[in-house]
């Protein structure tokens, strides 16, 4: 099954907003580190994407969306974030690439990688980077995906237990075609 990916626009959010929280909710319940704890409930992930606001109405920030189908329900997302210091403005850092637990397996997440890293490089961006928890299945996805390790933080943040992990580091130059 092929995920339908499309970009989210600052206008968009709001219909989307909901969804995401659930997504955001789902997806940390399930264990993955993104920052959040286990007690996020769905008032708080709604407001943490209505952060997102400023910046995708300003072109600091991509967004996109997947769904397994024309219609359905929000499964998946991702975000690049642009570097706005001028010695900077060539990187963006990957994030929140997220799939809903009952939608893995599918590709999801690939596709969503593959067309963050294709908008990035049709945006003039350089050079991506992101960190994960280190030893995650997520680890899997990037080696895979022609990204390259650049090292590794002790104790960097709390998965939504609480309990410090260590994260990874990665890079990629993105291309308008994914490897």
């Amino acid at each position: 099954m092929t995920a339908l990916v499309s970009p989210v626009t600052a206008a968009q959010l709001a219909a989307h907003r909901d969804e995401l929280a659930d997504l955001l909710v789902a997806v940390v319940r399930e264990g993955s580190s993104l920052g959040f704890l286990a007690d996020l409930d769905h008032a708080a992930a709604a407001a943490w994407w209505e952060t997102l606001l400023p910046s995708l109405r300003d072109g600091t920030l991509a967004l996109w969306v997947s769904r397994p189908a024309e219609g359905a329900p929000v499964d998946g997302t991702v975000a690049w974030a642009r570097e706005t210091k001028p010695n900077g403005r060539h990187r963006a850092e990957l994030r929140k690439l997220m799939v809903h637990p009952a939608a893995r397996g599918r590709g999801t997440a690939r596709a969503l990688l593959a067309e963050a890293e294709c908008a990035a490089a049709r945006a003039g961006v350089r050079l991506l980077f992101l960190d994960t928890e280190t030893g995650s299945g997520a680890e899997r996805l990037y080696r895979a995906a022609g990204w390259t390790e650049a090292g590794t933080i002790p104790d960097y943040a709390a998965d939504p237990a609480g309990r410090l992990h260590p994260t990874t580091l990665y890079y990629k130059h993105p291309s308008l075609r994914p490897r």
